[in-house]
């Protein structure tokens, strides 16, 4: 009627594998680059994230960063969060005819190990949406980003004057694997 008891060698055997296998997961998931937020390292690293502010009135705007995947295998940025809004979705500029379109990407973006990807205007970015009140020039805007592997990440978004990019960046923006290809109908 009761399970069978386990005797205390078999739980101090247990525990004592729980105890080294628990950093032992740890060192195979991170590099030295970035901590998550559990404090862990990640094997991904974050550089010049940045976002425009918006005018009085705007409903959205967008958030840039470049991503390098130092693992050794690949990972996937799946979405983000900000206490700014309810919603961030994952977006790329897309031809569609003679109109670029903007189109979310709902699988994520991938980073391949290795390699890294640019986040940035007329190519895959973040899209904080339904915006409550303008992202401000010289406020700083939160985001975790959140990944298929690697441990959430929070940043901070440095907020640049409308219209503005960050001296010497290029707009070409990376593009996943298949992003001309993930299914979505023109609009």
């Amino acid at each position: 009627m009761f399970p069978q008891r386990i005797m205390p060698s078999k739980v101090v055997w247990l525990l004592t594998m729980l105890l080294i296998s628990a950093p032992l997961s740890a060192a195979h998931h991170g590099g030295a680059r970035q901590e998550g937020m559990a404090g862990q390292a990640s094997s991904i690293e974050v550089a010049h994230p940045w976002a425009r502010a918006t005018p009085p009135g705007a409903g959205a705007g967008g958030g840039f960063v470049t991503l390098t995947n130092h693992g050794d295998g690949d990972d996937m940025l799946l979405g983000a969060t900000s206490p700014i809004t309810e919603r961030v979705e994952i977006h790329i500029m897309e031809m569609d005819g003679d109109v670029m379109r903007m189109v979310p990407l709902p699988g994520g973006i991938e980073l391949p190990a290795g390699e890294s990807v640019t986040l940035a205007p007329g190519g895959l970015h973040l899209m904080l949406m339904e915006l409550g009140s303008p992202i401000v020039e010289g406020a700083p805007v939160s985001v975790t980003l959140e990944f298929q592997h690697a441990e959430p990440m929070e940043i901070e978004l440095q907020v640049l004057p409308v219209g503005a990019s960050p001296e010497g960046s290029h707009h070409e923006g990376g593009h996943p694997k298949g992003a001309h290809d993930h299914g979505h109908a023109a609009h």
